[in-house]
């Protein structure tokens, strides 16, 4: 009777099947699934439920989306080993910021995945574009671009370590450089306000 208690209590107080899915993500991931380049796309499999749903309960609410984005991006992290190597020299990483363009709905009860791709890094971060797409009509649904900074390590540095890249780093893309331009003019106009 205990373990059920204790059970309710993880429920009530923390979003258990949030850390459950990152568990079998990663697992799955590294397990059963080969290693792929750091320059590989990978792809990860989903399905809108009734627990994705928006208010009117037919399609995924747009917080969902965010959430799916943190599984693709450990599922990327796990396959390609990225991860493994930033903590090697002592890193970590944290998202810094996202932008999402939600192009169409992905309606209840529609299959759909997540692809994920390295776009571009600096000394501090690396960048990832990741796409919904509904698998019954190969629709991008959403476009996410997500900006996740390493902590406590050189990022150009880690990212030698992957023979695949050449040392060589690719052509920052127009619609990155505007993104960050953003960023940069948002985070001035908040330094200012403070």
């Amino acid at each position: 009777m205990s373990y059920l208690v204790l059970a309710l209590i993880l429920y009530i107080i923390m979003d258990v099947n949030y850390f459950l899915r990152c568990i079998f993500t990663v697992l799955v991931g590294s397990l059963f699934q080969q290693k792929r380049k750091v320059t590989d796309t990978t792809t990860i499999y989903d399905i809108c439920t009734t627990q994705d749903v928006d208010v009117f309960i037919r399609h995924m609410n747009n917080a969902r989306y965010l959430r799916e984005l943190d599984f693709a991006r450990f599922h990327f992290y796990a396959l390609t080993d990225l991860y493994k190597r930033v903590r090697k020299f002592g890193g970590g990483a944290v998202q810094g910021a996202s932008n999402v363009r939600y192009r169409r709905t992905i309606p209840i009860f529609n299959a759909f995945k997540i692809q994920t791709k390295l776009i571009w890094w600096d000394e501090k971060a690396i960048y990832l574009e990741q796409k919904f797409i509904t698998l019954s009509d190969g629709f991008v649904r959403a476009v996410a671009l997500s900006k996740q900074n390493i902590t406590n390590c050189n990022v150009i540095d880690v990212m030698k370590t992957f023979t695949e890249l050449n040392e060589k780093r690719p052509e920052l893309p127009e619609e990155l450089r505007l993104w960050l331009d953003a960023n940069e003019v948002s985070s001035r106009k908040l330094r200012k306000d403070n």
